[in-house]
């Protein structure tokens, strides 16, 4: 799959640098984030306001990182700190009488993202 195909008319906007995507690696997770984007992240360390920065920078516009782009980051301010929907972990066995649950609460962190420097 071709990079026009898969992004479609965001592609024209890059090559016309009208925007900037990068992709970034947290969490075990890997991102696609322009500017002005807000995502839920896995936890991390920081009050509300605060500024993030993300060096592991796996694409920057057109430039693509092996594994990283050097110099490379992304600016982001924490929105809030939260916990996510409850969900719940159910065990059962048959015929044993065995009944289990438990719920779990994912810990988040709410970014907005500030720039991207390539």
């Amino acid at each position: 799959m071709t990079f026009e195909r898969y992004f479609g008319n965001i592609y024209k906007r890059i090559l016309n640098n009208t925007i900037m995507l990068a992709v970034i690696k947290t969490g075990g997770k890997q991102y696609l984030v322009k500017e002005g984007d807000k995502l839920k992240i896995e936890k991390l360390e920081g009050n509300d306001g605060d500024t993030l920065k993300f060096e592991e920078v796996l694409l920057a516009g057109e430039t693509i990182g092996q594994p990283f782009v050097k110099g490379a980051y992304v600016e982001a301010k924490v929105l809030k700190q939260g916990k996510a929907d409850k969900i719940l972990v159910i065990k059962y066995k048959p015929k044993t009488r065995y009944r289990k649950a438990v719920g779990h609460r994912q810990r988040f962190t709410e970014i907005k993202i500030e720039k991207i420097v390539a």
